[in-house]
């Protein structure tokens, strides 16, 4: 059902996640690409990013138990171990070919106004809208089961509300302020540091710190981890079976990212760093196999209804079915 509420708390969430890590690090989040790293070649900060996404279990539990996403149970047949697989293959490498998912393409790339990003997300997501109509023609979900249109929005109480404002201002005030306290600490300034070419090791780890724990905390506020809920979306435009709480996802984790960019820019450097680490890629190296990847990354994600972020946090709750999933990703990674 239609979640305003939840979601657009989990969207500012998403936002803040994505907003501290490039205005402080100077990093885009990308969750393929971080999972990438993490195989190959791990650092202390790629490894904080996925800390923190675990992390963000203990206040949820604390403050909004109802929110922790539940998940199937994990397969035991064939068929299914070699599905989980198979999805897991096609999303690693479709990520690889098209350089990035839903979180590096649609919640960084366009509020960038990279064409390469908008050449990404333009494919996958109408392919996986397809895909959903495709292999689930009924179009019933576990969140949309046909008793009431899906559309229909429903409230958390005021207390739960309450929970979930005083969580996301507390998240957001420690991933503000907490990597610039540590900063501070060293012997030498921010400042000095930039100039010397030398980055703050603690800030930035603890920035990739909290960016996870925000990012991971708007996905399950938002219920975009619930992989049911997501498919209900790709049920558009048939609107007894319709949740539109994705379209808030849109509006308050990409919009206040657009106008903060217009209005920042990328000419000063970011606090813990020298620079920015941005794509050099533009639309002009948007190619066929660039397409074919966004393509078979749309397809899985209408298969499952979980991209990489939400898949993270399944694995941390389902070992099992994340050590399936990521040994796919990591060898569609290797094709």
């Amino acid at each position: 059902m239609f979640t305003p509420v939840e979601t657009t708390i989990g969207a500012l969430l998403i936002h803040q996640a994505t907003s501290n890590l490039l205005y402080q690090n100077g990093n885009i989040l990308g969750v393929s690409g971080f999972l990438r790293r993490v195989f190959s070649t791990p650092t202390k900060e790629t490894v904080a990013f996925f800390v923190g996404m675990a992390a963000s279990h203990l206040p949820l539990k604390a403050l909004a138990p109802q929110l922790i996403t539940s998940y199937p149970p994990v397969p035991n047949t064939i068929r299914g171990i070699l599905a989980t697989l198979g999805v897991g293959i096609a999303v690693g490498w479709g990520t690889k070919v098209s350089n990035g998912c839903t979180s590096g393409h649609m919640l960084c790339g366009l509020p960038r106004l990279s064409g390469r990003s908008a050449a990404a997300v333009a494919t996958f997501f109408p392919i996986a809208v397809l895909t959903h109509h495709f292999v689930n023609p009924t179009l019933y979900t576990q969140v949309c089961s046909g008793d009431q249109p899906c559309y229909t929005p429903v409230y958390p109480s005021a207390s739960a509300t309450a929970s979930l404002v005083l969580l996301a201002a507390l998240s957001m005030l420690a991933a503000r302020t907490i990597p610039s306290l540590m900063s501070k600490t060293t012997t030498t300034s921010t400042n000095e540091l930039k100039r010397s070419g030398i980055s703050t090791p603690s800030a930035r780890e603890a920035t990739q710190f909290f960016s996870g724990l925000l990012f991971a905390l708007g996905l399950q506020v938002s219920q975009m981890s619930h992989s049911a809920k997501v498919s209900s979306f790709f049920s558009f435009p048939v609107m007894q079976y319709w949740d539109p709480s994705l379209v808030l996802v849109i509006l308050f984790g990409m919009l206040p990212s657009l106008f903060e960019i217009r209005r920042k820019g990328f000419s000063s450097s970011p606090s813990f760093a020298k620079g920015f680490s941005l794509p050099k890629k533009t639309f002009k190296d948007v190619d066929a196999r660039f397409l074919a990847g966004a393509a078979t990354f749309g397809v899985a994600f209408g298969l499952t209804g979980a991209c990489p972020g939400p898949a993270v946090l399944r694995a941390f709750a389902q070992p099992v079915w994340g050590a399936l999933w990521m040994g796919g990703f990591w060898v569609g990674g290797m094709l």
